[in-house]
């Protein structure tokens, strides 16, 4: 079967699409990835996206218009991934759509005890322009089964990564950063997975504040600064880092009023020290995690990284720094076969044909969840 993975993460930085030729079943899945491809945002769209997650001053007509825009652009996305392979064949989508809220911890609402989450990217529309059936809409049914609606790419790490006598972790370095731990021969009911906190999310947005610009290309800007330790340190006090997995993060805890307070915390300080501790926090926060949460519970060798941080360099130094004393070994998702920027969407191919068949693919050691669920609402073409 082959099926597109669809990925839009928490940056809104545009849209990662991967065919997969997918086969086998539960931890005996097999693929290969045909094409992976990458389109930006418009400019427009991914403004008018970053203030639909502001939920204080979002609009619901906004809202409700962005998720048919985002069916449109998805399809437009995986047309072009098609295009590019050459090939018109395609059995089954995956879209995880973009989250514009995303709440994992009950909270009161009303007279009851909420916990939520909002992907937009409107699967019908997906599924019509495609002339494909569409997966979308993945976290509500580990949520509803008491799990956090988050990690999900537990299960990719899983089927790809699991080795009987080497424990690995992997790092997923997006607007958020992930990991999963692996300890060597377990079973998929024996992970540890959780957010870290911030990748690239608080770097882009100091890019974007000083530098009008969407990223640190390589980490040049972050290269050329010096590290503000009391801001770093005034940053690491949020209550997230300490809190115990499993866990999960996003724009509500590091959005823009966190980035508001990081930028104050540095005063008058040069903005490219300011973007290098933006990017020390990253590094930082996740070698913590590491420690507290992470490296006591088990033996591991391998640290593999993936996502679009992982072409910052200077962050990557940075992480080599808070992991090398571990006894970890750092090396790329694309050793393994797996391009850094297209793991997700590969992820969410899995887990589309995973529900097109009937089977669970959340993993509860990760989310909080009681029990395994089929994820995602399927639309038909």
């Amino acid at each position: 079967m082959i099926v597109g993975g669809v990925m839009s993460g928490t940056s809104a930085d545009g849209i990662d699409v991967a065919l997969v030729r997918v086969s086998g079943k539960d931890e005996d899945i097999r693929f290969d990835l045909i094409r992976h491809s990458h389109s930006e945002y418009p400019v427009a769209v991914r403004e008018a996206l970053l203030d639909l997650m502001n939920a204080h001053s979002a609009k619901v007509a906004d809202i409700s218009r962005m998720n048919f825009l985002l069916g449109e652009l998805y399809a437009d996305a995986v047309k072009s991934a098609l295009r590019k392979a050459k090939t018109k064949k395609m059995d089954l989508v995956g879209c995880h759509g973009q989250t514009i809220y995303h709440q994992g911890e009950r909270e009161k609402f009303l007279d009851a005890q909420i916990s939520c989450t909002w992907q937009l990217g409107e699967g019908a529309v997906l599924a019509a322009r495609l002339g494909t059936n569409v997966v979308s809409d993945f976290r509500p049914a580990d949520m509803a089964a008491g799990g956090k609606g988050a990690p999900l790419v537990p299960f990719l790490d899983y089927i790809v990564y699991r080795d009987k006598k080497r424990g690995r972790i992997l790092q997923n370095l997006g607007g958020i950063g992930n990991l999963t731990a692996i300890r060597a021969g377990a079973s998929l009911d024996d992970l540890l997975a959780f957010d870290t906190g911030p990748a690239n999310m608080v770097i882009d947005a100091c890019m974007e504040r000083l530098y009008g610009e969407r990223f640190d290309r390589d980490g040049n800007i972050a290269a050329s600064g010096e590290v503000l330790h009391g801001s770093l340190s005034h940053a690491l006090r949020h209550p997230y880092f300490k809190s115990r997995p499993p866990k999960t993060a996003g724009r509500e805890e590091f959005g823009r009023e966190f980035v508001d307070d990081f930028i104050d915390s540095c005063g008058s300080a040069r903005k490219q020290d300011v973007v290098a501790t933006a990017t020390a926090l990253t590094a930082k926060s996740i070698g913590d995690a590491l420690r507290r949460f992470v490296v006591k519970q088990g033996r591991y060798s391998d640290y593999i990284v993936a996502g679009g941080g992982a072409k910052n360099r200077t962050l990557m130094k940075m992480l080599k720094d808070e992991i090398t004393p571990m006894g970890l070994s750092v090396v790329s998702s694309q050793e393994f076969g797996v391009p850094a920027q297209a793991k997700e969407a590969i992820a969410f191919a899995l887990l589309a044909y995973q529900t097109w068949h009937r089977r669970p693919s959340n993993v509860p050691s990760a989310t909080g969840a009681k029990k395994p669920a089929i994820l995602g609402k399927i639309s038909y073409a």
